[in-house]
């Protein structure tokens, strides 16, 4: 099989440029489009994903702090009720 060179890609960055637009054209329609229409809603599926995997910790902190000042609400009651 006979290659033809055409006398212009001589030159090494011609040749290179040439190489790459090759190389685009052969992945030309491969790309795939983005499923978000917004940064927002990338932003906001990352946070939740990132909520199941536990990387923000859980609620149980919120939630024993909130049973504390309840069991201290009720003993405070309780004194002043007496």
């Amino acid at each position: 099989m006979r290659v033809m060179r055409h006398p212009r890609l001589q030159n090494g960055s011609e040749a290179h440029i040439a190489a790459h637009a090759l190389a685009l054209q052969a992945c030309a329609g491969l790309a795939l489009a983005c499923a978000y229409s917004s940064s927002d809603e990338y932003e906001a599926e990352l946070i939740q994903a990132r909520r199941k995997a536990g990387a923000y910790g859980s609620g149980h902190r919120r939630q024993a702090y909130i049973a504390f000042a309840l069991a201290a609400a009720a003993i405070v009651f309780v004194f002043l009720a007496v």
